[in-house]
């Protein structure tokens, strides 16, 4: 349980350095934004697909897998109606202009994110208890991902002209709600264990939603073409090689 904890901490941190990321550059660009969410985007499909699904079709047969696959995804979609919030990236020569929306904005991407962040704490978690080594790749695709959710963050809170560290500080927050995420999984599994193919499948429904309904039409309206294609491959490579070198 505590190692769980401690990697979906790690991942959550990951959150801040996007944050970090923004507070330190002049300004993001659309090659920078348009690689940070293909990147993310090609280690959370692989991961979701191959690895979470994955396992759940290996543990759990074919119907427990696609049940809780499914149901992941279809609960994400419910919170999104509950919470809408959406991703919305502009250029910081907009710092004098609508501050209060571009406030707003930054706000609802905070509390989204944070509330997203549970059940990818539920994805390490999980994926830990199943294997350890499992449960490291996950962290740390979680953790790649989490870098554009901090830059999400963080861009129109400095457009709106938020003091820097706020800045970084609400974003590296948003981020440490994934312990608690891992908590929950953990303590499902320790008093019921056959839970884990349901699990699984279920944080790959939610990982594959979130790439296809915010990370992937986010990068088309924000980022260069060619700068997300560069990075949705690499991801693929990076995913592609961390399982294979820890599982």
């Amino acid at each position: 349980m505590i190692y769980a904890i401690i990697l979906s901490i790690l991942a959550g941190l990951a959150t801040g350095l996007g944050g970090l990321i923004v507070v330190s550059l002049k300004k993001v660009n659309k090659k920078i934004l348009g690689f940070g969410l293909g990147l993310s985007s090609g280690v959370m499909i692989l991961i979701g697909i191959k690895d979470l699904f994955g396992k759940s079709l290996e543990l759990g047969g074919y119907y427990v897998a696609a049940a809780s696959f499914i149901a992941g995804a279809l609960i994400i979609l419910a919170l999104d109606v509950l919470v809408p919030h959406k991703f919305f990236f502009k250029e910081r020569g907009l710092k004098n202009k609508k501050n209060f929306d571009m406030l707003k904005v930054g706000v609802i991407m905070a509390l989204g994110i944070a509330i997203h962040n549970i059940p990818e704490g539920m994805i390490v978690g999980a994926g830990y208890i199943a294997l350890p080594a499992f449960g490291i790749v996950l962290a740390i695709a979680i953790a790649i991902h989490n870098i554009p959710e901090g830059i999400a963050i963080a861009v129109p809170l400095c457009a709106a002209g938020c003091k820097k560290r706020k800045v970084f500080i609400i974003s590296l927050l948003s981020g440490l709600a994934e312990p608690l995420g891992a908590v929950i999984a953990v303590v499902f599994l320790s008093f019921i264990p056959g839970v884990l193919p349901v699990l699984l499948g279920f944080a790959g429904g939610v990982m594959v939603y979130i790439t296809m309904d915010e990370l992937i039409p986010t990068a088309k309206k924000y980022g260069s073409p060619h700068a997300i294609s560069m990075g949705l491959i690499l991801g693929l490579i990076i995913a592609l090689l961390l399982g294979y070198m820890l599982v």
